[in-house]
């Protein structure tokens, strides 16, 4: 992997042996100044936003920015600071600045860099293919998001507006290392493609849903066709239309597979080392213990190729390694950093910065369970496509949120329902998944199915 890549084939300014020159011309004034240990992380990111909408050119971002930072300790007091001018006298401004906020910081016997044996060395950073610049031009990215909403309004005459279409090429490279004989980097790039058509019914009372849908990849050449992306997003509002509200009941609710996902993600946060040691989550103490039922596996695999949560090393430039969190059921391990890991007295996972790629699996999932097998599997109850609001409670698991989507009676879609509630606890929702569809989705860093819950509470009109 050629790491000195001349800013003309990249779109960057600057090399990577210049990020390396900074790092360590802040490291070694860290030393100079008295600092026990340091830290410096120095980054560039680029790229390019187009929106449009019915029809017209609106908005062209161009966005550009830079930045080093640095972390100083003394003996167990932590300062850190920043800036974006790379010149040396701002470097030294920096670490000075790093080093009197450390001065002035009260003790806390937990900070510090990650332990020796715990760091990744050099010759494990993988290369992940997580580089694939796109040389889009706003010409070509206008017509793409333009060709994207085109094929939304060609798919029926109901759609009749848009809330616009927008096209994004990112990408960005870093470099970091810190005193404990860590050095490492690499470059990333991530483009998406979206939309979010309005269909809606005659007359000048006419009920008016809308729906989105998008693509987002390492690597354009992967990204959903545009007219494709455009049709389903269509499909997804026109499906929406004639709406209806429900009485208050309780029974099994289906989760589609991109909500599913954010489940996924209510449960990492609730075994993150922050959660545990602050004591602010229904999941204390869940290491070994059912959490799920005893089909629900949870992998955890940094080294995915092109993959959107994979990384040779975590923040910390700890070491990373696939993993199973849940195993039949079981939690088999937390997502930690050095700090929350030495809060708890355990060991740091690599999770420092979050989650790795994570896919969430049931053991009864066969090949042809698609999305209509599992509204067979509903039989009768709520089909959750979208969700509202922020009602979740990680202390006491409590749930309770806004949502639209479909009324199912003996395993068909009976009608659109809206303006409904769907509360429940996560630690009694979690236990309750009956299924997981072979309908996967990766959703950010996060790949399901479709989840069935066997009982929450719909409250409706």
């Amino acid at each position: 992997m050629n790491h000195t890549h001349s800013s003309a084939d990249t779109g960057f300014s600057y090399s990577r042996p210049f990020f390396e020159q900074l790092v360590d011309q802040a490291l070694a004034h860290a030393k100079k100044l008295g600092a026990t240990d340091a830290g410096a992380e120095a980054s560039e990111g680029c790229g390019l936003s187009v929106g449009v909408r019915k029809g017209e050119l609106e908005t062209v971002e161009r966005n550009r920015d830079k930045s080093l930072g640095v972390t100083v300790y003394i003996g167990h007091r932590r300062g850190n600071a920043s800036t974006s001018d790379f010149s040396s006298a701002a470097i030294e401004r920096t670490v000075q600045a790093a080093y009197d906020i450390a001065r002035f910081t009260a003790e806390d016997p937990m900070a510090g860099l990650p332990d020796a044996d715990d760091i990744a060395p050099p010759e494990t950073h993988r290369d992940l293919d997580l580089f694939h610049p796109w040389a889009l031009t706003s010409e070509e990215a206008t017509r793409i998001a333009l060709e994207c909403e085109a094929a939304a309004f060609a798919t029926h005459r109901r759609i009749t507006n848009s809330e616009g279409a927008g096209v994004s090429a990112q990408q960005s490279h870093f470099f970091s290392a810190h005193t404990r004989g860590f050095r490492g980097g690499y470059a990333t790039s991530r483009h998406s493609l979206s939309v979010s058509p309005i269909a809606s019914l005659p007359g000048k009372n006419g009920e008016m849903q809308r729906d989105a849908w998008y693509s987002s990849q390492r690597s354009a050449a992967e990204l959903a066709a545009p007219a494709a992306i455009g049709r389903y997003a269509a499909q997804r509002a026109l499906s929406r239309l004639r709406s209806r509200k429900i009485a208050t009941t309780d029974g099994p609710v289906l989760f589609e597979s991109s909500l599913a996902a954010g489940l996924l993600g209510g449960f990492v946060q609730a075994i993150s080392g922050g959660a545990l040691y602050r004591k602010s989550t229904f999941l204390l103490d869940a290491l070994g213990k059912p959490v799920f039922p005893a089909h629900i596996d949870i992998l955890e695999d940094p080294f995915i190729l092109r993959g959107k949560g994979s990384s040779p090393f975590d923040e910390e430039g700890v070491r990373v390694q696939p993993r199973k969190v849940v195993d039949a059921g079981r939690v088999q391990g937390y997502f930690l950093s050095s700090y929350s890991a030495r809060k708890l007295g355990m060991k740091t996972t690599g999770n420092a910065g979050g989650s790795h790629n994570l896919v969430l699996t049931s053991r009864r999932t066969k090949k042809g369970d698609d999305l209509d097998a599992m509204l067979k599997k509903l039989g009768t109850g709520l089909f959750v496509v979208e969700l509202m609001g922020q009602g979740v409670n990680y202390v006491t698991g409590d749930y309770s949120r806004g949502a639209s989507g479909f009324w199912v009676e003996n395993g068909e879609i009976a009608f659109p329902v809206h303006e409904i509630t769907i509360a429940g606890n996560l630690k009694t929702m979690l236990k309750g998944i009956v299924a997981i569809g072979a309908d996967t989705y990766n959703y950010g860093a996060k790949t399901v199915g479709s989840l069935l819950v066997n009982r929450m509470k719909v409250a409706g009109s």
